[in-house]
């Protein structure tokens, strides 16, 4: 069976690319900038806020072990998809939640989603459902960065292994085995 992708943003993309690099099925995933008006972008331009870009990650996935309906109830489960704009101390349209789906298919599991996961909330979801753009991988230094650099980073040690920790708590069963 051929591979799928997603494409979301849930804030600072280490972040989500920790989470969504430990799900089985998930064959990879790369941080990059999508939702913009500025062609191939850089880290810089899209920190400053100006390019409309999010921070987002594209998922590819083998749809016979994780489908995207699950891969969307980890993205709600994992971030704060009831804070517009931000995540935490992340705050700009940079890191706003958003998914972009490749298809109507996608785009209607995205609405069913946030129908599913609004009762975990206290708040109303404001994820938006953005159409498909251009896709920009960021730099090489952002890729895998929790598998590198990110262990020793005082940011991503406070903001990722809470994420982890729901992720375990809540999805043990999609885990990788590796």
């Amino acid at each position: 069976m051929p591979h799928d992708t997603a494409v979301f943003a849930g804030g600072c993309f280490w972040c989500t690319e920790a989470v969504f690099q430990s799900l089985a099925g998930v064959e990879r995933v790369e941080s990059g900038y999508t939702g913009g008006s500025v062609a191939d972008p850089t880290y810089k331009q899209v920190c400053n806020g100006n390019t409309g870009h999010a921070e987002a990650i594209r998922i590819t996935y083998d749809p016979a072990v994780i489908a995207y309906d699950d891969l969307l109830d980890v993205l709600f489960a994992t971030h704060d998809p009831t804070q517009l704009n931000r995540q935490g101390n992340d705050i700009g349209t940079q890191y706003r939640s958003a998914v972009f789906p490749l298809n109507d298919e996608q785009a209607a599991a995205a609405r069913a989603a946030i129908e599913r996961a609004q009762s975990n909330w206290p708040q109303p979801i404001v994820t938006a459902i953005e159409p498909a753009s251009p896709w920009y991988p960021a730099e090489d230094y952002h890729q895998a960065y929790w598998n590198g650099e990110g262990q020793s980073s005082p940011y991503c040690l406070a903001s990722i292994p809470p994420k982890l920790a729901k992720l375990r708590k809540g999805f043990a069963d999609r885990l990788r085995e590796d």
